[in-house]
C-alpha cells in the first residue's frame, strides 16, 4: 500500500467519523486519493490492492455465481479504516458489457470482510479450494493478462478536495431538499477512499441509509496505459460497509 517515503499505514488510512447517517455522508475522513503501482512480486500482506490473489485473513471464501456456480472475478481488497487490520474483498461477475450485476444484492457482486465479518445472505460461497479469475488488462494481442497493482493512498490537495465536496454537494439536494450548490469547475479526484461519494446519477441506487460509503473508483481499460480493465458503462464502482464494519455492499453507476 505504501511507496518509498510514504508515511505509515496508520497515518495514511482514513478513520471512522462516528457520525455518518448513511451513504451520502462522510463516514471516513480524510478523503485520500488512490493511485496504482505495479506490484514487483505477488502481494502476500494485508494491504489495499487491485488484482492478484486475495490475502485471506480468515478461511478462504471465494464467492460463486448464485445460479451458474461459476467463480466470480476477484477485483481487489481494501483496508477497512480503524485500528485493527481488516480487509474488504470485492468479487464481481463479468459477462458482456458491465461488471457486477443489476442490484447490490443479486449475488453478482459480493463484498466480504475479514477477519470476523458476516457473509451476506445473498452470497454463494464455493468450496474451500474454489479459485476464480483475477483482475486483468488487455495484452498486445488482445489477450487477457492478469495484473496486480498496489494501491497507494495520498492526501488530496485542498483545492481538489474542496472541488470533490462541491461535486458531492450538487447531488445532495436531491436527497434532503437543501439548496442547490454550484457545480465546481475543473477536476476532482476520481479514485478515492473516504469523504463523500460523487454519484453520477445523484443516488446510491439500491443502498439504503444503513450503509456507509468507503471508496469509489472509475472504470478503465481501453487505453494502453490503463493498469487494468473494469467496465461500469463509463462510470464508477462504489464500496460500502455496514455500521459495524462487518459486512459490505457494492454498486456501480454510469455517467
Amino acid at each position: 500500500m505504501l511507496s518509498a517515503g510514504c508515511r505509515s499505514v496508520a497515518d495514511m488510512i482514513s478513520e471512522p467519523t462516528g457520525r455518518a447517517a448513511g451513504p451520502y455522508d462522510a463516514a471516513f475522513l480524510p478523503r485520500l486519493r488512490m493511485s496504482f503501482r505495479a506490484a514487483p512480486e505477488p502481494v502476500m500482506e494485508p494491504v489495499s490492492k487491485f488484482g492478484g490473489q486475495p490475502v485471506w485473513l480468515d478461511a478462504p471464501a471465494w464467492p460463486v455465481h448464485p445460479r451458474t456456480g461459476e467463480p466470480l472475478v476477484f477485483i481487489g481488497q481494501f483496508r477497512v479504516p480503524g485500528d485493527e487490520v481488516r480487509l474488504a474483498y470485492l468479487f464481481l461477475h463479468e459477462e458482456g458489457v458491465v461488471m457486477g450485476g443489476d442490484t447490490p444484492e443479486d449475488g453478482e457482486a459480493v463484498v466480504l470482510v475479514q477477519p470476523g465479518g458476516r457473509i451476506p445472505t445473498f452470497a454463494s460461497i464455493g468450496s474451500p479450494d474454489t479459485r476464480g479469475r483475477t483482475l486483468w488488462r488487455w495484452g498486445p494481442d488482445d489477450e487477457e493478462v492478469p495484473v496486480e497493482w498496489l494501491t497507494d493512498l495520498t492526501p488530496v490537495p485542498p483545492e481538489l478536495d474542496e472541488a470533490a465536496n462541491q461535486a458531492a454537494a450538487c447531488f445532495r439536494p436531491r436527497q434532503n431538499g437543501g439548496p442547490r450548490a454550484e457545480f465546481p469547475e475543473g477536476e476532482w479526484p476520481r479514485d478515492f477512499l473516504g469523504g463523500e461519494a460523487i454519484y453520477p446519477n445523484h443516488q446510491a441506487s439500491g443502498i439504503d441509509d444503513s450503509w456507509l460509503f468507503l471508496c469509489q473508483f472509475e472504470d478503465r481499460g481501453e487505453m494502453e496505459e490503463d493498469p487494468f480493465f473494469l467496465n461500469f458503462g463509463y462510470g464508477s464502482g462504489f464500496l460500502f460497509l455496514s455500521s459495524d464494519h462487518l459486512e459490505g455492499r457494492f454498486m456501480w453507476d454510469c455517467s
